[in-house]
């Protein structure tokens, strides 16, 4: 089965944020709540599912459990998005509207990958 275009930005993307864990590590550290203390163990493996996920989406025996997987990534690296938003430290220098349009952006990546979860193959 062909897969929609669109997929394989959605894989693009997760491919290039995954590569920018390694890239740019310190600036995941900055976003990780003070009481998660193994920043570089999470920055290493949200990276590296990021980029397992992107490559998973593009083959269609995975694609299904990639796009699920997602949507779980996204919830569980939610609490950073409102770490920066209340922690100046974390924020980057965003100003205050960019970190609040962050979070219903994170819902539409939510609802991206949710269009590609075939419920009849779970």
């Amino acid at each position: 089965m062909e897969k929609p275009w669109h997929l394989y930005l959605m894989s693009l993307l997760y491919l290039l944020a995954g590569i920018n864990h390694f890239r740019k590590p310190e600036v995941y550290y900055k976003i990780l709540p003070p009481f998660i203390t193994i920043k570089k163990t999470i920055n290493e493996l949200a990276g590296f599912l990021e980029i397992m996920f992107a490559v998973y989406l593009c083959i269609p025996i995975f694609s299904n459990l990639a796009a699920i997987s997602i949507m779980i990534l996204l919830v569980l690296i939610f609490p950073a998005n409102i770490y920066m938003l209340m922690d100046e430290k974390a924020s980057l220098g965003l100003p205050k509207w960019v970190l609040y349009i962050r979070l219903p952006i994170q819902v539409l990546l939510l609802l991206w990958a949710y269009q590609y979860v075939d419920f009849n193959n779970v």
